[in-house]
């Protein structure tokens, strides 16, 4: 029947040089990449590609809605599917690199757009820059992992869909700078605590937010000095490959949260798409609350991160397709704005879905205005 498409589950195996496990099972330098093909019955030369560096989404109402339009789509989950943990970007982007191959030279795809959707938008960044302009041997912890030598295939396009800045940026501007000591995440200083009874209260005013933004940078950067004298402890003691595993508290506390006229769009206030923000600040489900020493400086660090949505835009030259939710109660206006600015070599498009969520969740008249938009602009580039 019209509109119909089937979900068709695969594997992209490939082999890799690798000194040590990141994830769990498996021969060690085997990668095994799970996708999920959305198949219409009308024929394309043309697919779109979803990744997020943790993955999941294939089941997101946006996704299945390109299906049902006759949108070929493949999402592919990296080998973190689901667990941060230890995941290096380096390693996602090869991920990511693997799967647009397969659906090039294995499927048949003369086109391959990149779904950039929230944190897959700085992923979808960082593959293109490294097809385009190919700069990355080594993590920023050191360790060899040469992208200029991996032949990533440049996609045909880059779409940003809700999506936030990237990974370090994103968790610095939520990060709680009334944690002061790292050994004592709950002696909070009330003077920066949004939270507490005592704490500020909004609105806010422009000041309070500025001097908030370096505090967080600073809490950032504190961390990763502590991280990488770590690591250079390590391989001075001879332990080359060896890890440490930390927490980090208080990582929902963005003043976004509790003011909307902070980045205003229509987003509901005490609310982020995690649910109460006050809970998520240091429930188990935030940004970082379980990283390791390379994973802190591959996906975290404000300043050391290659994923870095910003720097990588600006490396670019595909077209870019930006579609902004206006109730986006994940990635505020100022996200797409500043990706936008970035991506001054880009052919750009941008458009704003009125009312959505981050999500489209209950939502499947937005959801499919925005799909619509996709599929006008995949055939428009064709």
């Amino acid at each position: 029947m019209a509109g119909s498409f089937q979900r068709i589950p695969y594997m992209v195996v490939f082999d890799e040089v690798s000194a040590f496990k990141d994830t769990y099972g498996g021969a060690i330098g085997k990668v095994a990449v799970e996708c999920l093909r959305l198949l219409p019955d009308v024929p394309s030369d043309a697919v779109v590609i979803f990744s997020h560096p943790i993955g999941g989404g294939a089941w997101l109402p946006m996704v299945s809605q390109l299906g049902r339009l006759g949108v070929h789509t493949i999402y592919c989950n990296t080998r973190y599917r689901g667990n941060d943990t230890a995941l290096i970007m380096e390693r996602a982007v090869m991920d990511l690199a693997a799967c647009v191959r397969h659906a090039k030279e294995q499927l048949g795809y003369a086109r391959v757009y990149l779904g950039g959707w929230s944190g897959g938008g700085a992923q979808s960044l960082f593959y293109q820059a490294e097809a385009q302009d190919p700069r990355v041997t080594h993590t920023p912890a050191g360790d060899p992992y040469d992208l200029t030598a991996a032949g990533i295939i440049p996609a045909d396009g880059v779409m940003l869909l809700a999506a936030h800045l990237s990974r370090n940026l994103t968790l610095t501007e939520w990060m709680d700078p009334s944690i002061e000591d790292e050994c004592r995440p709950f002696d909070r200083n009330p003077q920066w605590n949004l939270y507490a009874a005592d704490g500020p209260k909004p609105p806010y005013s422009a000041d309070f937010v500025a001097e908030y933004r370096a505090r967080q940078i600073a809490r950032n950067r504190r961390i990763t000095a502590w991280v990488k004298d770590e690591l250079a402890a390590l391989k001075a003691g001879g332990l080359e490959h060896h890890e440490r595993c930390f927490t980090v508290h208080g990582t929902m506390a963005d003043p976004r949260w509790l003011d909307p006229l902070v980045d205003p769009n229509e987003r509901p206030p005490n609310h982020c798409m995690l649910g109460d923000p006050y809970v998520v600040n240091d429930g188990p489900v935030g940004l970082a609350r379980f990283t390791t020493l390379r994973s802190w400086l591959s996906q975290w660090s404000y300043d050391d991160s290659n994923g870095d949505g910003l720097k990588c835009a600006a490396r670019i030259r595909a077209p870019l397709l930006v579609i902004e939710n206006g109730a986006d109660d994940a990635c505020t206006p100022s996200h797409a704005a500043r990706l936008m600015a970035a991506a001054k070599n880009c052919p750009q498009e941008h458009h704003l879905i009125a009312g959505a969520n981050h999500y489209y969740f209950g939502q499947p008249g937005l959801c499919n205005q925005a799909a619509e938009l996709v599929k006008d602009w995949v055939g428009r580039q064709g």
